[in-house]
This record gives structure tokens, sequence and C-alpha cells, in this order.
């Protein structure tokens, strides 16, 4: 076991040694239950990239310190940390076994849910218009902005599917939308991924197909899809540019933090032929934010009231300028 490779998804049996960050794992009941020095836990191995907490990745060999990167049950070795966690500390544990099946294989959350998986294709985006749900960065109000799209859609009589594409396993983020009115939730790790970081393109895309293949079973008239962390990481920005993805977009909803990241966020999506039909997020609880973006955009601002409120009609306008747009250069050729 010293001597093992471990790769992202398998599965270990490891011991609690320092609490630190994490205090608390999601167990099976989605249930954050509280550990201390001794406890055992089963977990699974992967990647972390979260600029507010933890970088982390897979190690190469089990005989090592090692780290609970996330609470959903996701486990490597820190990396950097942000500073607000200096002192503290991730919270450090130690292998105590590989889980292994009849055959003596290491189990692994990924292969086990290879079978399950679909290539990409695109077809399956022309079943429900895609919605975008994008920030300048982690905790930029992207999940929340997101929930309140779902609950102005549940509320103007639309049938909704959530989809979190991307980021480190835990449950809240689907939870919180399903509270909100979703129809039907589905993340990453429905599909064996502890996490999305380091993801190769392909794999990344046959995720989003798959997705999109289990919320389509209800038939939503919407699919808002959450992507993690900010424009510029690695993931966001691979499946933003690409001309492919971009193809299956109906529409995005672009949450930022403040004024400054609001603007360049917006003029980075319109370069990328994405332009957002609507402004949230942590901003919006600044009146002087607000207004310092409305005086370099006429793209609307909507808080979560507004968004869940007024949402729709808004996102209705501006699918018709779109087509009034396509007409008058359908006119003019």
């Amino acid at each position: 076991m010293t001597d093992y490779h471990p790769k992202v998804g398998d599965v270990g049996i490891f011991e609690i040694i320092k609490i630190g960050k994490h205090k608390t794992v999601e167990d099976e009941d989605k249930r954050n239950a509280t550990i201390i020095s001794s406890d055992l836990m089963m977990a699974a191995f992967g990647n972390r990239y979260a600029t507010a907490q933890f970088e982390g990745y897979v190690p190469d060999k089990c005989n090592q310190e090692l780290h609970i990167l996330g609470a959903g049950g996701i486990v490597g070795v820190v990396h950097s940390m942000h500073y607000n966690y200096i002192d503290i500390g991730p919270t450090t544990i130690k292998l105590v076994g590989l889980v292994k099946d009849k055959g003596g294989n290491v189990m692994n959350t990924k292969l086990n849910q290879q079978p399950n998986m679909i290539s990409f294709t695109g077809a399956v985006a022309t079943s429900t218009k895609v919605i975008l749900s994008v920030g300048s960065s982690m905790d930029s109000g992207k999940t929340t902005s997101a929930a309140y799209m779902v609950n102005g859609l549940k509320n103007s009589g639309y049938k909704v599917a959530y989809i979190k594409l991307t980021g480190t396993a835990y449950t809240k983020d689907c939870d919180l939308n399903y509270d909100l009115g979703a129809d039907i939730t589905a993340d990453f790790s429905d599909f064996g991924f502890p996490s999305t970081y380091l993801c190769e393109e392909p794999e990344l895309f046959d995720l989003y197909e798959s997705l999109l293949q289990k919320v389509i079973a209800i038939r939503p008239d919407y699919t808002v899809i959450e992507i993690a962390d900010g424009l510029y990481q690695r993931e966001t920005i691979m499946l933003l540019t690409n001309p492919r993805f971009k193809e299956t977009i109906h529409s995005v909803i672009f949450s930022a933090t403040d004024s400054l990241a609001a603007i360049n966020g917006v003029n980075s999506l319109t370069s990328w032929g994405l332009p957002p039909f609507v402004l949230s997020g942590l901003f919006t609880a600044s009146p002087l934010l607000i207004k310092e973006i409305k005086n370099y955009t006429t793209i609307p601002v909507l808080n979560l009231g507004e968004l869940s409120a007024n949402g729709v009609e808004i996102l209705h306008k501006y699918n018709e300028s779109l087509l009034e747009n396509k007409r008058n250069l359908l006119k003019a050729l």
C-alpha cells in the first residue's frame, strides 16, 4: 500500500489525525457529520482548485500526511491555501487502507460510473434551453443567482433543471436550487467525479453531455447550468472559449463581486460570443456598486429578489432582441 500511486476517484479508509479547517464531512444522508481525532472516514482521492480555500492534488504515494480538501469527502495533499487558513491549516489524515472490490481491485468512483457516460455530440442540448450561470470568482454569487433564476422560471410555469457542471463535490449547491424550485438537479459527482479540476477537455465535454442526458428525462423547458470559480479558471475558460460548447448555450447570467469585475467580465464574455443578458451577484448588495456598473453597461442589473421576480421577463426581451437583430441582418442580405 505504501508504494501505491493513487488515482482520482480511488476510495480509501482514512483516520483523522488533527482537526484543521474541516470540522465536518458530509455523510451519505447529506448531513454534515462532526469529526474528531481518531475518527475513521471513507473518502475519495481528488484534486481541488478553490481560490478562497485550498489548492490540492492527488499525491504520488499514500504513505505521507494527507489532507481533507473538501467537505464532500475529497482527500489529497494541500499545495497552497488562502491566507485565512494559514494559522489553522487543513485537517490532516492518514490512509488506513484502500477499499477493494471482490476481484481485489481498488474501488474507483469514476471507473464505477464510466459505463453510464455518453460521448459529447451537442445533440442533447437541443432538447432544452441552457442558461449558463458564471461568475468573476469563487463566492461571487453564481449558485445563488442560478437558484433565484430557477425560482423565477418555476414561478412562471416552466419545468426547470439545474446542473453543477464543474467544481468540487458537495451537495449544497444542488440542494439550494432544488429548494428554490428545480424539478431535478444533477452534478459531476453523479458520474463519479470527486472534482473536475484538471479534467481533460474531451472528458469534460462527455460529462456535460451525460449530465444533460440525465436531466432531460423530465423534459425541462430550461436547464440552468453553473460553472464553478471565475472566468479565467482552467476548466471554465476551456468551456467558454470552445465553439462546440458555446453553440449549446441559450443565454448567460454573470455574477460578480464588484464593479471592476462586473465590467471586465462582461467584456470578456462578449468577446467570447457569450454576452450576458443580466448581471447579478454579491455586488448587488451595494447601491454604490450598482450605480458604478450602470454607468458602464446597459445590461440589466438585478438583485436576488428582482432576479426571481423579473428575470424571466428580461430573458424574454433579450431573446426578442436577438430575433429582431437576426431579422434585420437577413433583410440587409
